[in-house]
């Protein structure tokens, strides 16, 4: 299984490491800082740079299930990889912009989790936005949220990670909030986010390490998809400082 090297430190964007395979999936390294599409976020993309200095462009992460866990580094089509073969030394750069729009997104939906005490039967994280589809039935106040994500943002939580046994989580299902995607099983731990006073539940995503630096973010859309399902859109009014 490749070495999850963004699971503890998400602000960690280069490594060095070796490829194990290539194949029609992309590249497989043996550690790597690039996180893989899931949980709701898109792959992480950027740079994979060979011994001899050709530089390959990863445009996106997948994990691949049927090599237990391992993760591709999906190449552009037609993409050279002739300086890539199995046993190659290699430096991964992820993209430092996009990652870090994932890592305010991230967090701040997690805020969003803490302000409507509703589970959550969908998510996505991009770049240019996030999204999170409540079940419920009720309205939501859009100016509200946004006053309240501004103060918890303005409050400066701390952000962190632990780790806890699964039987913990067993002992605690209200720890989960997503109805779409439960936590990975079979590692025999399960990682927490813990906004510090704010919310703490199940997320191998990346994230800031305090909400100051998700920087100002707004609800640009609350929709009403059916019945049960209220979707709120999350956009990015500038860029953060850090």
């Amino acid at each position: 299984m490749t070495e999850e090297l963004f699971r503890d430190d998400a602000a960690r964007l280069e490594c060095t490491a070796s490829v194990v395979a290539v194949d029609a999936s992309g590249i497989v390294l043996d550690r790597t800082v690039f996180y893989p599409l899931g949980g709701g976020q898109a792959g992480d993309s950027g740079v994979l740079t060979a011994a001899d200095g050709t530089a390959l462009a990863i445009v996106d992460t997948r994990k691949l299930a049927a090599r237990n866990g391992d993760i591709a580094h999906v190449p552009a089509a037609g993409a050279d990889l002739s300086s890539f073969a199995p046993g190659a030394q290699v430096r991964a750069h992820v993209d430092a912009a996009r990652r870090r729009a994932h890592m305010r997104f991230h967090t701040a939906t997690h805020l969003l989790c803490a302000l409507v005490p509703h589970p959550v039967d969908g998510c996505s994280i991009t770049a240019a936005y996030a999204r999170l589809d409540f079940h419920m039935t009720g309205p939501l106040d859009k100016e509200a949220l946004n006053a309240a994500l501004a103060r918890l943002v303005g409050e400066a939580h701390p952000v962190r990670a632990r780790w806890i046994d699964e039987a913990e989580l067993d002992a605690h299902p209200g720890l989960v909030r997503s109805m779409s995607a439960q936590p990975p099983r079979g590692l025999g731990r399960v990682r927490l986010i813990d906004i510090e006073g704010v919310d703490l539940q199940p997320c191998g995503g990346t994230h800031v390490a305090n909400t100051a630096e998700i920087g100002p973010v707004t609800l640009t859309k609350i929709e009403k998809k059916s019945a049960s399902t209220r979707r709120v859109v999350l956009g990015l009014a500038e860029p953060a400082a850090g």
